[in-house]
């Protein structure tokens, strides 16, 4: 935990005026972001992002800083959205298999798919986004936050408390579908 980390968290607990509101504006974004992009409704995002913020006052207590602050209300906002989907009974992700395909997990994660080539196309990248917004919301949150949020597999963890070697697994599997439906889509050589 960083010292602004501690000093946040304390000033919370001590009930410094100000301080929860600096907090909710400080993470909205980070809330917003994986509750929004495992929900996909904005009606429900907002209430959802209320909730996790609730949570979030309610168990500061708990928060012992094993992690960064960002992270473990990170975990907050993705379990509020996973019990949520789980609820309504909305798959949160297609299952990965457990067959090993010969590639190492540290190969599947550097599959050569650069998603940012791939967008470089107006084209290809309202196409990208159409795939993206088509994945189960598992998916979609560790692809988004891996790659356009550029959050580290270590922190990805944290949050959804998924094993480093099973988000390696879906984001390669996930990019390897999105690679076939552009192919499939445009004839793109991905």
């Amino acid at each position: 935990m960083t010292e602004d980390d501690r000093r946040l968290v304390d000033a919370v607990l001590g009930n410094v005026p100000g301080a929860f509101e600096r907090l909710v504006r400080d993470y909205q974004g980070l809330c917003w972001h994986i509750i929004q992009r495992m929900v996909r409704q904005p009606e429900d995002t907002r209430e959802l992002c209320q909730e996790a913020f609730l949570r979030v006052h309610q168990c500061l207590h708990q928060y012992r800083g094993e992690s960064a602050l960002k992270s473990w209300i990170g975990q907050v906002a993705y379990s509020v959205a996973k019990r949520h989907l789980e609820k309504r009974r909305i798959a949160i992700a297609e299952p990965v298999g457990d067959e090993d395909d010969g590639v190492s997990l540290l190969d599947q994660l550097s599959d050569g798919f650069d998603l940012e080539t791939a967008c470089a196309d107006a084209e290809i990248a309202a196409g990208l986004h159409e795939e993206i917004e088509s994945l189960p919301p598992l998916q979609r949150t560790l692809l988004t936050l891996y790659h356009l949020d550029e959050v580290p597999i270590v922190e990805i963890a944290r949050i959804t408390g998924l094993a480093e070697g099973t988000i390696k697994s879906h984001l390669f599997r996930t990019r390897a579908r999105l690679r076939e439906r552009l192919q499939a889509r445009m004839g793109v050589t991905a």
